[in-house]
């Protein structure tokens, strides 16, 4: 999958199993260059990340319900009414915010 903003096209990967959720960014010291998306998350730790993300909590329709931008390591964030998750870059919260549609291209 492939989400557009500012004319980039940044690679989303879909992760679904228990093991990559676990794994997810934690101890991930590259520059981040992709985003992940969590389906069936409401909620979502950044403990043992090296590096700050930009957080964006979806409803069933891919709307941006809650947004945290520029968050460190050892943070811990959960919305009842969120359905999914989404990790992006830093710095990605500025075309993003609150009531818009997320749309996935394949």
């Amino acid at each position: 999958m492939y989400l557009k903003y500012n004319h980039k096209k940044i690679e989303i990967k879909t992760y679904d199993t228990f093991s990559n959720r676990f794994r997810s960014l934690k101890f991930y010291l590259e520059p981040l260059q992709f985003g992940l998306y969590f389906p069936k998350k409401k909620y979502f730790s950044t403990t043992f990340f090296c590096q700050r993300v930009d957080l964006y909590f979806l409803n069933q329709d891919q709307v941006v319900l809650y947004s945290h931008s520029n968050v460190r390591s050892e943070k811990r964030f959960l919305h009842f009414k969120a359905k999914s998750v989404l990790v992006l870059p830093v710095g990605s919260s500025s075309f993003f915010s609150v009531g818009d549609h997320i749309s996935f291209q394949k």
